[in-house]
């Protein structure tokens, strides 16, 4: 019996695209007047032969109307409540160099959505997006080293231990002033797609 090889991060963020532009009828074109992402960067993603910065992936997850972590989700995978670590894929940011890891369970039916996130130093990362459709709530918690989150006007610093609530309602920068990487956890509670 031979090992099939798991599908890379870029071809799981394509297939899941994909899925959830098709699932809502949406065009390439429509999608990219929704997210403001041309549509020939949607193809390339689409078919995995581009490696999306955040802030690409952040667009189009706006532009569907899901949490940027649903990307990062196994298109179609049937629901299960446990989410064991061997099987959380981890992508890199080309742009920052920033970590992620979705920790939360793929296709469990839950508003909640939890994220690891390992912060380089002096790494920025800034989402363009303001407002989304449905509410979408997020609380990050540092857990090592210290992060600047900027949303909108207001500027927050984050040491170890502290944990900012918030509603992604506008542009939002996180930044790593510091010349040690952090590590931090982002709860996210949004409208999941059906």
């Amino acid at each position: 019996m031979t090992d099939i090889p798991k599908p890379g991060i870029n071809d799981r963020i394509a297939a899941r695209v994909r899925e959830l532009r098709n699932r809502q009828g949406l065009s390439l074109e429509a999608l990219a007047d929704a997210s403001g992402v041309s549509r020939s960067m949607i193809s390339l993603v689409e078919r995995g032969e581009s490696s999306p910065t955040a802030v690409v992936l952040e667009k189009l997850a706006t532009g569907l109307g899901v949490s940027l972590a649903t990307l990062f989700e196994t298109p179609a995978a049937p629901p299960h409540p446990l989410s064991r670590q061997a099987d959380q894929v981890e992508w890199r940011d080309p742009a920052s160099g920033y970590r992620r890891r979705n920790v939360s369970p793929d296709g469990f039916p839950s508003p909640i959505q939890i994220v690891e996130v390992n912060f380089p130093a002096g790494a920025r990362v800034a989402y363009e997006t303001a407002a989304r459709s449905g509410v979408t709530h997020q609380q990050v918690w540092v857990l090592q080293g210290m992060i600047e989150v900027v949303l909108g006007e207001e500027r927050f610093e984050l040491g170890t231990g502290d944990c900012l609530a918030m509603v992604l309602d506008r542009p939002i920068t996180y930044h790593n002033p510091t010349s040690k990487s952090a590590r931090y956890c982002v709860v996210i509670v949004a409208p999941r797609p059906g």
